[in-house]
Formats: C-alpha cells, sequence, structure tokens
C-alpha cells in the first residue's frame, strides 16, 4: 500500500497544483477539480462543530504550497452555557523542516481560545485521510 501524506501536505500539493492550471489556460477543468478536492478536504477534515459553528474556509488567494491560510470563527458560552460572542480568527500554516508545519492563529484570545484551536488544528492537519471510496 501506498503512503498516504497528512492533510496539510494533501491540501498544499493541490493548491500547488491549482495554480499551476490557473497559468495554463488549457487546465482550466483540471484548476476546477483541484479547488473542488481542496474546499472537500477543509469540509470533511478541519473543524466545524463545537465552538466551530460556521466551520473552516480556506482562503485560496493567500495561499501557497508553502503557506496554507484558513479563516474560522469560535461561538464563546458564557458561565451558565449561552452563546454569548464571536471571536474571528485566520490560521495560517507554514511549513517547517523540523516539524512538518508551524501554526499561527491571529484574532482575540478570548477565554485563551487559541491554545484549543491550536490543538483541534493541529491534529486535524497531522491526520492522514483515509481514501475516499469511489462511487460504483
Amino acid at each position: 500500500m501506498a503512503k498516504r501524506d497528512p492533510l496539510y501536505q494533501q491540501i498544499a500539493q493541490l493548491v500547488g497544483a491549482r495554480a499551476r492550471c490557473a497559468a495554463d489556460d488549457h487546465r482550466h477543468e483540471w484548476f476546477r477539480k483541484h479547488e473542488e478536492r481542496i474546499h472537500a478536504l477543509v469540509k470533511e477534515h478541519l473543524p466545524s462543530g463545537s465552538g466551530f459553528d460556521n466551520g473552516t474556509k480556506i482562503d485560496l488567494d493567500a495561499s501557497t504550497e508553502e503557506k496554507l491560510v484558513f479563516e474560522t470563527a469560535f461561538h464563546h458560552m458564557d458561565e451558565h452555557g449561552s452563546y454569548d460572542g464571536w471571536t474571528e480568527h485566520k490560521v495560517t500554516v507554514r511549513a517547517s523542516l523540523a516539524f512538518g508545519f508551524r501554526l499561527t492563529i491571529s484574532g482575540r484570545d478570548r477565554n485563551q481560545i487559541k491554545d484549543y484551536m491550536h490543538e483541534c488544528f493541529e491534529h486535524a492537519l497531522s491526520a492522514v485521510p483515509e481514501r475516499r471510496k469511489a462511487h460504483a
């Protein structure tokens, strides 16, 4: 069985392939296919729900093979369990020779939410997604 790449590498490879197709007028169909696959991977594997109530989106204009940029927001609760506001964040993933990748998270660190977000994104991006089954 062939080695599978972790999610962050799969997305970065697709971002690079999409960019190369954008430079070639004859590859517009592959440009679209790469983009659809990127969005599917993000939707299937990156944080959604459990506070990430609007899910996670990729900023394809800001992303490259060396840097991925994701947009998300966190829906906070008060001590009584009622929702009491949102914080918006950009999660930037950069290549690291020593560690595979580094995460930075922008936005307000309300209730030290960035530690939790870092754990969620690090876990999701490090995982090796299972192969999708072909439709019969």
